[in-house]
């Protein structure tokens, strides 16, 4: 009540957020006559000029009004489009740093043109993240010619650049690229061994199109570079072949006794089986005590949860999820003999990603395709992490709103709901309900036809490649033309949304999230690609263009007998031509009732439910939008089938009738808010985790920095070797009392660590005041003579490539041991729950013991190569062999997504080409086996 009044008297939150940034509006707009009388030369040179006044001292917000103003007019001189007030509104929400909920189709590309020209302007760089390669090459272009006019240099990250076009990429002003190559790109750097291989430079400001694509559907992720292990693939198959000898089994078993359960605890998410029960909800399986005994006998084994059989169990539980939980054409496609995971919220193919923990083996043996090794974890961040570390984030997205509780407990970003420059006229039906699916897909053939005779085009939304191909072949057996955009038809995926505007045209498509491409009533006006061929035209012909660009058909039409040149003329005609086709188009679907949407159902998620209706009704289009629902969709049946079950009783609902209420509404509504709310315990308990490795890791990357950015590394090496000898000396020499002392202890780890041998004897101790003390002065001051002497043979520069290069060896094959060490312990802590323990608390205290170890285990093999290292051979490096080096390992280190089979080389000193160097007490631990997820 007391919210309702507020909202009453002030306004809602997003309402007074707005009502703050209107004074700034008002600003720019005064400043758009002074910008029009101005020539290109001096609209162009506003980008100095405002720099100066950068440097003299004003800030970002101070500049703000003149440089949007200056942006809009460019855009108006370049483009043909002008910002909207709401786009200036949104522009000011996303330099503040929060994110801009803006509708389908108000122009989120145009309106980030504002802010990124003003952050650039700092010079310290501006990193605009979309979904995938396309859009980012696509918006980079669309947008290059504002920033080309006014002096800013783009540049565009793609996922097959080698490493020096990705330095020049971010070295520009403003640089476009994907999450997964921006992440990926800071994983490599923090592994590079020279520092000019790196390609970042320190972040910014960053803006993330599809903002909750991006920071909360594909948070659950981390982003993973790895290498292979020598595990043994054949495993794989032979526990497929037990599993499938179950299944077969589980086929023929008897049906598993009743369990009584109190009113009200029903779990209609949990299938229970004789041998195994399937719960949905949290897609998983577990095995009865009768499937336990089964699985036992087919692999001839005595007790399956023995502490050696670990990994066996993994494996088997993998096989079973593969086989009962993840689908063919719903959870990953088969293609060319790979298994490629299809992401849930896009509907499009992960390449390069791979499931961890054995579970891709699993599903690749279950496909009968060749199974690939398993991989080791070399570097891996998660997304909430990486775009925490930006000193300013924003986002834009036209769904946001119903995730604005994470945003601001994840990341910190409040939500501001931009109000749209034209009100929307699309019509939102209620949700139709039927008993069974045949009747839901007899309901929805029915609409899809009707639409089609009429002439109003439908875009038909499914959650699955299986649904929409399943959909497919039954309007081919009712005969209606149509197009499928899936996983499978990727390749034609701007195509067919660009034409999914023309009249009567039928679209099928599975979730529409950060398609990128706006549908067009009318279908996408073909004249438009005859105007950029006349991009730079001028004189007439370039008036002519610019009338056409602004929709002014009336005055380009007066305006084509005025053009001097009959081939000019000629040229004009047919473009315009063109033009009269689309608005007659166009009209006729206005008429219609403009594009339909249909869901066949409901997501998981409103906010994907409502990325799919924002399709229709975009800049005051007309459009409606309806869902078609049944108690068997894998929702309903799941978190909401009962409770409207009962409602279809109470209203005596017969076969083939179809339930429409507010009622069913609300009910659907409240189990998305259930599923969504689940998911953000997910992405929390991983966040929380990861917290832990995320201190471990800005720790080591902050000491592999100071080695790689520091000319000299020698002072705090010696300063780490001096820890070193004295926790040696603790250990083998306690106390002053040097008859206790262990010196034959010292001695030898002297000679086999340090290649140090001393004649230590305790007599000569004895009678110091503080004996310990003594010891290790005596034992120091030889360290560094010796030490001293090995570099003098070498040379200063030679020795301090060779103590950077050692360092960073050591460093990275213990933090590689590390990583591995942190996924064991993550996956067995969670038994500790059963000592009524909090795992999470017991996963700290564990992690922070492994993590003193290993830093431990660092200072102490650098200390023992370091002193032992013995160099053969010129040491020069040209500097053309380094440059070919850091772009040689840049490429090896590519890496993209849950788990790419591709190895990280070496970062050894052995890996000079024109030296040789050995060592002895530092020889590398090899990695245990592991499994990946």
């Amino acid at each position: 009540m007391f919210t309702r009044v507020v909202h009453l008297v002030f306004g809602s939150k997003h309402e007074r957020d707005i009502k703050k940034i209107l004074p700034q509006i008002s600003a720019i707009n005064e400043l758009e006559a002074q910008l029009q009388s101005m020539s290109n030369a001096q609209l162009g040179a506003q980008t100095e000029r405002l720099r100066g006044r950068l440097a003299g001292g004003e800030t970002l917000e101070e500049i703000l009004p003149e440089a949007f103003a200056t942006v809009r007019e460019t855009a108006w001189r370049t483009l043909g489009m002008r910002h909207f007030d709401v786009q200036l509104i949104g522009g000011i929400v996303l330099h503040s740093g929060k994110i801009a909920e803006m509708k389908t189709g108000e122009g989120k590309t145009l309106t980030s043109t504002s802010p990124i020209y003003l952050n650039a302007l700092s010079g310290k760089g501006v990193h605009v993240v979309t979904v995938n390669d396309y859009l980012a090459r696509r918006d980079a272009n669309w947008m290059r010619p504002i920033y080309d006019f006014l002096g800013i240099s783009v540049g565009v990250i793609q996922h097959n650049m080698d490493y020096a076009e990705r330095q020049r990429a971010y070295a520009c002003d403003i640089t476009y690229g994907t999450n997964n190559e921006f992440g990926f790109d800071y994983l490599r750097d923090n592994m590079v061994t020279q520092r000019d291989w790196r390609v970042q430079r320190p972040f910014n400001f960053g803006i993330v199109d599809e903002v909750d694509s991006i920071l909360i559907d594909e948070a659950r992720t981390p982003l993973i570079i790895s290498g292979p292990t020598e595990e043994n693939t054949e495993q794989y198959g032979n526990i497929d072949r037990a599993i499938r000898r179950l299944l077969d089994d589980a086929a023929r078993a008897p049906e598993p006794p009743p369990i009584e359960v109190e009113p009200g605890k029903e779990e209609p998410h949990v299938i229970r089986g004789y041998y195994y029960d399937v719960d949905e909800k949290a897609r998983n399986v577990l095995l009865t005590e009768e499937g336990v005994k089964r699985v036992e006998e087919i692999l001839h084994v005595e007790n399956l949860f023995a502490p050696d059989k670990t990994e066996l169990v993994a494996h088997v539980y993998q096989a079973l999820r593969a086989h009962l939980i993840f689908k063919n054409e719903v959870d990953y496609i088969v293609r060319d003999g790979d298994v490629i995971i299809v992401d849930e919220h896009t509907g499009r193919t992960m390449e390069g990603r791979r499931y961890s923990d054995g579970l891709h083996q699993a599903l690749e043996a279950k496909e009968r395709v060749t199974v690939k090794q398993e991989t080791q974890t070399l570097a891996s961040i998660t997304f909430q992490n990486f775009f925490r570390m930006y000193p300013k984030l924003s986002g834009m997205t036209g769904t946001a709103d119903t995730e604005a509780n994470e945003f601001h407990k994840i990341y910190n970003l409040d939500v501001v709901v931009i109000p749209t420059n034209v009100i929307v006229q699309r019509n939102d039906a209620p949700d139709r309900v039927y008993r069974t699916e045949g009747e839901k897909w007899n309901a929805i053939i029915g609409e899809i036809r009707d639409c089609n005779e009429r002439g109003q085009p439908v875009l038909v939304g499914t959650i699955s490649v299986e649904k929409s191909e399943y959909l497919s072949n039954l309007l081919k057996k009712a005969g209606v033309a149509h197009n499928v955009l899936n996983a499978k038809q990727h390749e034609r995926e701007a195509e067919i949304v660009a034409q999914a505007g023309k009249p009567g045209a039928v679209t099928v498509a599975t979730n529409m999230a950060g398609r990128g491409t706006d549908i067009v009533l009318g279908g996408f006006p073909l004249y438009s690609k005859d105007l950029e061929k006349l991009e730079g035209v001028e004189g007439p012909l370039g008036e002519f263009r610019d009338l056409m660009l602004k929709k002014n058909f009336d005055g380009a039409a007066q305006f084509l007998p005025s053009l001097p040149a009959e081939n000019d003329r000629r040229s004009a005609r047919e473009i315009y031509e063109r033009s009269q086709i689309w608005l007659a188009d166009h009209n006729r679907v206005k008429q219609s009732g403009g594009l339909h949407i249909l869901g066949t159902e409901r997501h998981e998620s409103r906010r994907i439910d409502n990325q799919l209706r924002g399709r229709a009704g975009r800049q005051g289009d007309p459009g409606s939008s309806r869902f078609y629902l049944s108690l068997e969709d894998h929702l309903m049946r799941i978190f909401g089938g009962e409770r409207i079950k009962r409602i279809m009783g109470w209203v005596g609902m017969e076969e083939g009738q179809e339930l429409e209420a507010g009622m069913v509404d609300r009910a659907i509504a409240r189990a998305q808010k259930r599923v969504e709310s689940h998911n953000f315990d997910i992405r929390k308990h991983l966040l929380e985790y990861d917290e832990v490795m995320n201190r471990q890791r800005e720790f080591v990357y902050l000491e592999r920095n100071k080695l790689l950015d520091n000319d000299q590394v020698r002072d705090e090496l010696l300063h780490w070797a001096e820890e070193v000898l004295e926790s040696r000396i603790v250990n083998f020499c306690e106390g002053n009392d040097s008859a206790r002392w262990d010196l034959e202890g010292l001695r030898e780890w002297l000679r086999g660590g340090l290649a140090i041998q001393l004649p230590l004897d305790g007599s000569e101790f004895h009678s110091a005041r503080n004996a310990q003390l003594a010891l290790f002065e005596t034992i120091w001051q030889e360290c560094k003579s010796r030490y001293q002497a090995k570099v003098e043979q070498i040379g200063d520069a030679n020795f301090n490539y060779v103590e950077r290069r050692i360092a960073l060896d050591v460093i990275d094959a213990r933090w590689k041991e590390h990583l591995y060490s942190m996924d064991q312990l993550r996956e067995g802590i969670w038994a500790t729950g059963f000592a009524e323990r909090n795992p999470l608390v017991e996963f700290k205290l564990e992690g922070f013991r492994l993590f003193d170890q290993m830093v431990e285990s660092i200072k102490e093999q650098i200390t023992e190569f370091l002193f032992r290292v013995q160099i053969e051979g010129p040491m020069t490096q040209p500097a053309d062999t380094r440059r070919t080096q850091g772009v040689a390992q840049h490429q090896a280190l590519d890496g993209f997504g849950g788990d790419r089979q591709r190895p990280a080389p070496a970062s050894s000193a052995a890996n000079s080409p024109n030296s040789a160097v050995s060592g002895g007490g530092a020889s590398q631990r090899r990695s245990s086996r592991r499994r990946r997820r």
